[in-house]
């Protein structure tokens, strides 16, 4: 309809009144296939639906695969259960969503659970949205490291889950390496709020930022804008991030904010 009456007017504006018969031909042929094409998405209910079914298998993903990573080497540790635990009350899941994550992290425990599958649904239903992939592995990370250390069956691992997402292995080293340093810049800044950082937390901020102590400052702003980008929250929830998500991203802003201001202020002396 729309296309008839804008055309139309277009039409009847540049040549009268034989271009408002050619205006409401034109827009009728954009209206027959704007309603195809309409159709053939099923409409905004098929989008949301479609949406909704994404971050299903996000989380769906995301317990299945903490629980394959726990498992792979040997035994599921309580440390895995602690960080798990820890990982559905960031999220603020209700009792219903907390027992469909555990359901989630059980059937990935087990010897025969598809994850290569798993993650080429997940990589389908967020293609062209690596950000909120780089989050899922970052989440990943989070249970490998439950015990403090990466064993070298979860690293590969890790790996593989990294390669499936269309991460090439230097990415995977470089998220990798940020994770570590920004839990270990997390645990020393909620430990010491006290006292004088060390220098310990200004090495763990420049590596959270990718960036060497001896970067320009264009190059540090440049890592801490790309970083904050790529984990902004309402970037992230528009490309189809599940709002459960929301606070997990907001956590990860601050830390980044925390590094980079740690960085600005130890050069300002």
């Amino acid at each position: 309809m729309w296309g008839k009456i804008l055309g139309a007017l277009f039409g009847m504006a540049i040549l009268r009144l034989p271009g408002l018969f050619i205006g409401l031909l034109i827009g009728h042929w954009f209206d027959r296939a704007l309603s195809r094409q309409f159709e053939r998405q099923g409409g905004f209910q098929r989008l949301f639906r479609n949406q909704q079914e994404a971050q299903g298998i996000f989380m769906f993903s995301t317990f299945a695969v903490m629980g394959h990573l726990a498992k792979s080497s040997g035994v599921v540790t309580p440390a895995h259960i602690r960080q798990a635990q820890h990982f559905m009350e960031q999220l603020g899941l209700n009792a219903a969503q907390r027992k469909e994550a555990q359901d989630a992290f059980r059937d990935g425990k087990a010897s025969h659970f598809p994850w290569q599958q798993q993650l080429q649904e997940l990589k389908e239903a967020y293609r062209n949205r690596p950000d909120v992939l780089m989050l899922f592995l970052e989440i990943q990370l989070g249970i490998a490291l439950a015990d403090g250390k990466i064993t070298p069956r979860q690293r590969a691992l890790l790996s593989l889950i990294a390669e499936q997402l269309d991460f090439s292995a230097l990415q995977f080293e470089q998220i990798l390496g940020r994770y570590e340093a920004e839990a270990r810049f997390t645990h020393r800044r909620h430990q010491s709020r006290s006292t004088q950082p060390s220098g310990s937390s200004l090495a763990d901020a420049y590596a959270l930022l990718g960036v060497s102590d001896d970067c320009s400052e264009a190059e540090l702003k440049k890592a801490y804008k790309r970083l904050m980008a790529q984990h902004h929250p309402d970037k992230l929830i528009a490309q189809g991030m599940p709002k459960e998500m929301l606070e997990l991203t907001k956590q990860k802003t601050q830390e980044i904010q925390a590094a980079y201001a740690l960085i600005k202020q130890n050069r300002a002396r």
